[in-house]
């Protein structure tokens, strides 16, 4: 068991990936349909492989980042691709709360897949701290007219899939995350994403914008730092900790929407997204209680 002390920290990290990862994964909605989410994806590891090649020398060079495990990281690349094509996809298509709440079911999928298959202890206190969030999450849904409405059968499909390649990766970040560097890591998903999303990109390819093409490119170095602060928090605390904290998504969510697309968030949201950060700190107590 890690020392208790490691989990607020892991938290802060966790935290602030949430929010990059909420802009990251929003890039689809403010394209547009200007351009494909294959497309948006590929530039995007371009973009953060191309940052990491010019970090490498002063991180040793290659020979310093060979890895131990290149099955799992191709494994987690397979995993980051399908959940950066889903939540994208299911965002630009559907309400970006409601695409947001589908994925929050990653949390339970990350907490259950700690205990089977990384047999970590799940005590009553975490899985307080769980139904407190997921309450939260309920709450905002209904404040928002979440499903009351029609939604299409393909993007709420889409977004419960990208909910379960979060789920997957996280554990194989929580894997990776304890026996390898974090550039590791981040080089290894840079190189097999570009591989991966090339032939789909190419098939949907349009000409973008000098600017679009160039935002693009850049979502890739802020992606490492999502990825960086990832890396860190799965390190720092077991994944039955650190996974539910991204229920904070639903906050950042909120408030993107408020900000860029002046969607206005109802009193039922607020109450919601507080309830949530109850459930963080009970969090934070029951590691403190371990």
């Amino acid at each position: 068991m890690l020392p208790t002390q490691t989990y607020l920290p892991a938290i802060l990290w966790m935290l602030l990936s949430t929010f990059i990862w909420t802009v990251i994964f929003s890039a689809g909605k403010f394209a547009d349909g200007s351009i494909g989410v294959f497309q948006l994806t590929f530039l995007r590891y371009v973009g953060g492989l191309t940052a990491l090649l010019a970090l490498l020398p002063s991180k040793g060079g290659f020979r310093a980042h060979i890895s131990r495990q290149p099955k799992a990281n191709m494994a987690r690349a397979l995993c980051a691709c399908g959940a950066a094509i889903s939540i994208t996809w299911a965002s630009a298509n559907m309400p970006l709360i409601d695409a947001t709440a589908i994925s929050m079911s990653y949390g339970i999928f990350g907490v259950l897949l700690g205990a089977i298959v990384l047999k970590e202890t799940i005590r009553p206190s975490h899985w307080t701290a769980v139904s407190v969030s997921l309450a939260g999450v309920a709450i905002v849904m209904v404040s928002k007219g979440a499903f009351q409405g029609h939604i299409a059968i393909a993007p709420t499909f889409i977004a419960v899939l990208s909910a379960i390649f979060l789920a997957i990766e996280g554990l194989l970040i929580s894997i990776l995350g304890r026996s390898e560097k974090a550039f590791t890591v981040m080089l290894y998903v840079s190189f097999f994403g570009c591989g991966l999303m090339l032939p789909a990109a190419l098939l949907e390819w349009t000409q973008p914008t000098p600017a679009t093409f160039v935002l693009c490119l850049a979502l890739g170095p802020l992606g490492i730092l999502g990825q960086y602060c990832t890396i860190r928090g799965y390190r720092s605390a077991p994944l039955s900790v650190v996974a539910p904290v991204d229920y904070s998504w639903l906050f950042f969510s909120a408030l993107l929407g408020l900000v860029v697309f002046n969607e206005v968030p109802t009193h039922g949201t607020w109450l919601g997204c507080l309830i949530v950060a109850l459930g963080g700190v009970l969090l934070i107590r029951s590691g403190k209680a371990a």
